[in-house]
């Protein structure tokens, strides 16, 4: 991407980290003059993105790579761990009529990042998955 800004944030898993890649996509956002009304999703993708990492990577002590690179226009975000892997196409999709009633109400974070994303795309193996989102800012 031309004229694009590229932060990487390797993460250990502790608690609230996922608060240090929201605020490296924040300050950038700022730096390339872009108001936070087009940044508020992008948050939230990076949130879900980062705490679902950490806690389905089956590691004992996961780690997690974050980049981003931003120009005005749009955000690629990648989140990769070095876990297990898994078979996207095996998640189930959630339902939110059995949620509703249900005491267990997780399972939403991939169809929020798809719903939330122009483009969304997993790629997992044994050696572990990266995220590949893009968001349009303009």
């Amino acid at each position: 991407m031309k004229d694009a800004v590229t932060l990487e944030v390797t993460l250990p898993k502790i608690p609230d980290i996922e608060l240090v890649a929201v605020e490296g996509l924040d300050r950038l956002a700022h730096h390339l003059g872009i108001v936070d009304e087009k940044i508020g999703e992008a948050k939230i993708l990076v949130t879900e993105a980062v705490l679902n990492a950490l806690e389905h990577s089956g590691e004992e002590n996961p780690t997690v790579k974050v980049e981003f690179t931003m120009t005005t226009k749009e955000l690629v975000i990648l989140v990769r761990d070095y876990g297990k892997g898994f078979k996207p196409e095996a998640v189930e999709e959630p339902d939110i009529h059995s949620k509703v009633g249900s005491k267990n109400k997780r399972g939403w974070g991939l169809k929020v990042m798809k719903s939330m994303s122009d483009d969304f795309r997993i790629e997992s193996s044994p050696r572990g998955t990266k995220i590949t989102i893009k968001k349009l800012l303009s």
